[in-house]
């Protein structure tokens, strides 16, 4: 098995000052880890020409493979092709068929009835040492180096055209380049215990590992997922060798256990309603339709989520829910009281089995003495059985949301599996 490892380098400004979030680099890591080539370091650097040569010194001192991103438009501060061109000592030169898919995409796909401008002709000019990879959607080409055993591959920075060009072009050249062997990866879902409390109960499991299994805690809203990883070189004897290590771990943890795969705890609720044909709604207050989201970003969810009411203000909860007035004004929004009406009128206005309701102050204003920022009411009930839970949170308004939406379901789930 040869030893391989990559790195990823992202351009652009933009990712550096926070305003594109870099997606690229993991999904790029998760391609890679499919076919058993870890990620040794993920770079972000900016528009500069300095920074992107450093880096790529840097990084092929490193990595054998280096995946770059970015850089590769018709503006002026899209300087990656001529740094390359330069960092491997080649010259520009005019791509005829990238020229030619280019043109065909302007008159044809985007359908423009103008001219080829220069900087779009411009687009088809290639470094001429290194390896055209097709860009079937859009008009910047991939292009592969390599220099001192180092694959430099360079892709753009638009998400679906480099996802596309890394299943296409380059997963296979590097599945035929290397024998990566295999790294395997088992997830489970935990609720309702701290990432200590998880840690010291599975301290003799840890020492007890075989040398090539970790274990990694990833806690995030008040669950903590446990992530077994196994690199070897027989996909037969890691594959068995990890089962074995993930059945003792969920012996382990089964009290706490949500799920024993790798997916949100939407996607659980999803499944158990699907597997018990019920159907459930929604009435948002603080998430604003947040939870209706997450619920809904699940494929097959019309098969059991109906819609919600997002009841933000006073008159609408009144009104279009039907909360009692006197209620409201006694209890005031964020109450109990006030999250029963809303999530049993739901029930009764959604025809549902199953609801969801919130109330809460996010902040950063709001809050009274009483009611803090941070304070939330949630309920979820079905035909039979109604809870409700108090939450106070203490973080920016977006976490406050995001804590809310997540402990909303994880009240759904226990009322599902009771």
């Amino acid at each position: 098995m040869d030893t391989v490892s990559a790195s990823i380098i992202t351009i652009g400004d933009e990712l550096l000052i926070g305003q594109v979030i870099d997606t690229n680099s993991a999904w790029m890591a998760q391609e890679l880890n499919k076919i058993g080539i870890p990620v040794h370091r993920r770079v972000a650097v900016g528009d500069k020409w300095d920074e992107i040569w450093n880096a790529l010194n840097q990084e092929s001192a490193a990595s054998n493979i280096v995946l770059i991103t970015g850089g590769l438009g018709p503006t002026s501060d899209d300087i990656t092709k001529p740094l390359l061109c330069e960092y491997f000592g080649g010259k520009l030169i005019l791509h005829q068929p990238t020229l030619e898919h280019v043109t065909c995409l302007f008159e044809h796909v985007f359908k423009k009835g103008l001219p080829l401008a220069e900087r779009n002709i411009k687009q088809a000019e290639v470094p001429d040492n290194c390896t055209i990879l097709k860009n079937e959607l859009g008009t910047a080409p991939g292009m592969l180096f390599e220099k001192n055993g180092c694959l430099f591959f360079s892709l753009p920075g638009v998400p679906h055209e480099m996802q596309s060009l890394i299943k296409n072009e380059v997963i296979p050249l590097l599945q035929n380049r290397f024998n990566t062997g295999c790294i395997e990866h088992r997830t489970l879902l935990t609720a309702g215990i701290g990432e200590s409390m998880l840690a010291d109960r599975l301290v003799n499991f840890e020492v007890n590992l075989p040398q090539n299994v970790s274990l990694a805690y990833l806690p995030n809203y008040g669950m903590v997922r446990l992530r077994l990883t196994m690199f070897g070189e027989k996909t037969n004897e890691v594959n068995d060798t990890i089962n074995q290590q993930f059945s003792k771990l969920q012996s382990l943890v089964k009290d706490v256990m949500i799920t024993d795969n790798d997916e949100p705890l939407e996607a659980v609720i999803g499944r158990l309603l699907s597997e018990q044909k019920k159907t459930i709604a929604t009435a948002e207050s603080c998430t604003g339709g947040y939870i209706s989201h997450l619920i809904t970003s699940i494929a097959g969810s019309s098969a059991y989520y109906e819609g919600s009411i997002i009841s933000y203000s006073y008159e609408v909860k009144e009104k279009i829910l039907h909360v009692n007035k006197t209620t409201l004004e006694k209890y005031g929004a964020v109450s109990e009281e006030v999250v029963t009406e809303m999530v049993n009128n739901a029930l009764e206005m959604m025809q549902t089995d199953y609801a969801i309701a919130v109330s809460g102050i996010m902040g950063p204003a709001g809050g009274t003495p009483d009611k803090p920022v941070g304070s939330v009411w949630i309920a979820v009930a079905g035909k039979e059985r109604l809870i409700t839970k108090k939450m106070q949170f203490r973080f920016n308004r977006q976490r406050n949301i995001q804590l809310t939406a997540a402990n909303a379901l994880l009240l759904m789930h226990q009322l599902l599996t009771d």
